[in-house]
């Protein structure tokens, strides 16, 4: 069966896999949503003794149908190899009452390693695919992780260019370090005054602006996304869940078809959409638990059927989750109101023009998969002091959130599931918020913090850290939000 993809608001002609990666989202501002969500068709048992590379390959080619087995083998071979620090590419590592799937081993120590190491060679190969000889210009917007990840694929990589918009002042020392030091030609980073959510939405006009991408065109350049709205993001990530729970299978934990538990920190809803499409693919899940930070917009939908992002923006110690406009949250949405465009698009209008909407009681019934918590700067902080304590296990602030929704999800649920909670990023990406929380001197530089960190950790510094002692800086723009677009003429030259 093929899978083609359909736009959240409208009802505009379906497109390929290769074509929706190749585009990013449509031009009507909705994003691309499979027309069919297929059911996975290899044994679980099957899957179990398979390494990451192989299960991949068996979850991918269900959605991305018009690649072929060869193009897509070649995809994964490229994206999963040495450039991860362990073999097992995602490790699970159990402490206390969950086991902990690590996603952070690749280039750029956090989990979007997982679905941008394959994306260039995904959407290389679309290009070839539909006789695109444009070049292809990467504007993506960061809350930190993401820009990097994208910067590490994408760099160097011919027929592309990459521009990555963060908040100056919204993501950890780390993190900026990681991605101004970034080499190649075809790269530009910048800071913007502002939040995440001022560079996402100021992207998203970019990508809509018809004069702008006109104007691109006749130059011969087009733009996509390297954000989760571009499913081709989204396709990768649906893996891991797959893979936690096959590991699980192996090693006798579970015996095949018993549920298990996701808990995933969340600011934007991609990764736990994933784990969603993975449960509406015939996984085994039982809950998918949604962990906020303090900017719990998402909780509070879940409590309440009211999405309002007219709220206080709080910069935590989980930066990529600080965000207020959840933009994957639309392709539930759109699912949850019986796969209606017109039903979505106006609730999608709502929330530009008054910043909420509340959805229907029917539509708060398709929500049961899910269970919302957050965790406070203290609950977090506390959660991370509790692991290393009792477990000798140093996490990073993002998956304290998880961890910390889930102890007291299990506490007042007594759901004892097994659970897997998303490590979602080394603690070295965040080792001023991981030594204040383990009561530990903060007062050092970044590289000798982490040098602290990795003694007490008792795991050597990542090599994506300790690159950055002697890196220069090679991006230094900062902009308003109302000059991003004059940035983007600029770097393209137009």
């Amino acid at each position: 069966m093929e899978i083609m993809y359909k736009s959240t608001r409208s009802d505009s002609e379906p497109v390929t896999a290769s074509q929706a990666i190749l585009r990013g989202f449509p031009q009507d501002g909705g994003l691309y949503v499979p027309t069919a969500v297929p059911a996975l068709d290899t044994d679980l048992s099957e899957l179990a003794a398979m390494d990451y590379r192989g299960v991949a390959y068996e979850v991918m080619r269900l959605l991305l149908t018009d690649y072929t087995e060869e193009e897509l083998k070649a995809c994964i071979r490229g994206a999963y190899d040495s450039k991860f620090d362990d073999d097992l590419i995602v490790p699970l590592k159990k402490a206390g009452d969950a086991w902990y799937l690590e996603l952070f081993h690749g280039p750029t120590i956090a989990f979007k390693d997982m679905a941008l190491s394959i994306l260039p060679y995904l959407m290389t190969t679309a290009a070839r695919k539909n006789g695109s000889g444009n070049e292809i210009v990467i504007l993506t917007a960061t809350s930190g992780d993401t820009g990097k990840a994208a910067l590490a694929g994408f760099a160097g990589v011919e027929g592309t260019k990459i521009m990555v918009f963060y908040p100056k002042h919204g993501v950890s020392p780390i993190q900026e370090r990681q991605m101004v030091t970034t080499a190649g030609a075809n790269t530009r980073v910048i800071g913007i005054n502002g939040n995440f959510d001022d560079a996402q939405t100021s992207v998203k006009k970019l990508f809509t602006d018809k004069a702008l991408v006109g104007e691109m065109e006749r130059n011969g350049m087009q733009f996509s996304s390297a954000n989760s709205i571009n499913i081709g993001r989204l396709t990768p990530q649906i893996v891991y869940y797959v893979y936690a729970y096959t590991r699980l299978l192996a090693d006798g934990t579970i015996k095949k078809g018993d549920p298990v538990n996701f808990v995933v920190p969340t600011g934007n809803f991609g990764n736990i959409l994933a784990a969603y499409y993975a449960k509406r693919m015939g996984l085994p899940v039982g809950k998918l638990i949604c962990a906020s930070n303090s900017n719990k917009v998402l909780f509070d939908f879940f409590e309440t059927g009211e999405y309002d992002r007219n709220r206080e923006f709080i910069l935590t110690s989980s930066p990529s989750m600080d965000i207020l406009i959840s933009s994957n949250l639309e392709r539930l949405i759109y699912h949850i109101c019986g796969d209606s465009s017109d039903l979505c698009a106006s609730f999608m209008k709502e929330l530009s023009e008054s910043g909420k909407y509340t959805i229907t009681d029917k539509m708060r019934e398709g929500l049961s998969d899910f269970v919302g918590g957050y965790a406070t700067e203290e609950q977090t902080a506390e959660e991370i002091r509790t692991l290393y304590d009792e477990y000798s296990y140093v996490i990073d602030p993002h998956t304290a959130v998880a961890s910390s929704v889930y102890r007291r999800y299990r506490a007042s649920s007594g759901d004892t599931t097994p659970a897997v909670i998303d490590s979602t990023a080394s603690p070295f990406k965040f080792e001023g918020s991981v030594m204040k929380a383990l009561g530990q001197k903060t007062d050092l530089p970044d590289l000798e913090l982490a040098d602290r960190l990795s003694e007490l950790a008792g795991v050597p510094v990542p090599k994506a850290v300790s690159d950055l002692r002697d890196a220069p800086v090679l991006h230094d723009i900062v902009c308003d939000r109302e000059d991003m677009e004059k940035e983007v003429r600029r770097f393209l030259g137009l």
